[in-house]
């Protein structure tokens, strides 16, 4: 097989949906795994990864509705290096994750609805997308440890610095929201023409 076939074969709507499908198993297996380990936390993460990534075709009710197969990867690649790496890819880990789900939530918004977005809103939507997601993490964080005492100490600037990170995650996602996936990988073009 040449490169242009491998890459027509990609791009079409059939072997999309069996990657991105192999990719959400793979975001439950994560879920699965971090819940034998204790890491109620981040099987949470990586179960509601693999919802929004199929809600596309649960929405649709077709298997074949599904985003591309790359935004899948990015935001599962994430959680398998978290949960196989030491602290240091840990903490890097969940920046990128929080700004892979932002940018799942981007695709997806701009392949399966009428939402179309321009370079600069898509960046900015990305970011603040993310800032939310870190946020909202923070919080489910917080009450994780109240309720079941699960360790999560951290001060302000510990806090402001998780931040800083996500939204500077947030800011390269928004940039490969529009240079890979709106350009290269052409999301629209796999979905079937009756979807």
């Amino acid at each position: 097989m040449d490169q242009s076939e491998v890459s027509r074969m990609l791009r079409d709507a059939g072997t999309n949906a069996a990657l991105a499908w192999m990719l959400v198993v793979g975001a439950v297996a994560v879920a699965v795994g971090n819940v034998a380990v204790g890491q109620r936390l981040w099987a949470l993460f990586a179960f509601g990864v693999a919802v929004v990534g199929a809600f596309p075709a649960l929405a649709r009710r077709s298997v074949r509705a599904m985003p591309p197969w790359e935004v899948l990867g990015l935001a599962t690649l994430p959680l398998v290096a978290r949960s196989v790496g030491d602290g240091a890819v840990s903490d890097v880990t969940t920046y990128v994750a929080v700004a892979a789900v932002a940018l799942l939530v981007a695709v997806e918004l701009d392949v399966f609805t009428a939402v179309e977005m321009s370079y600069s809103f898509a960046v900015f939507f990305v970011v603040v997308t993310t800032m939310a997601a870190a946020g909202i993490w923070a919080v489910v964080r917080w009450l994780a440890d109240i309720y079941l005492d699960t360790g999560f100490v951290v001060d302000e600037r510990a806090l402001m610095l998780e931040f800083v990170a996500s939204t500077v995650a947030g800011v390269g996602a928004g940039v490969v929201f529009e240079l890979y996936f709106r350009r290269f990988a052409r999301g629209r073009e796999r979905l079937e023409v009756d979807l």
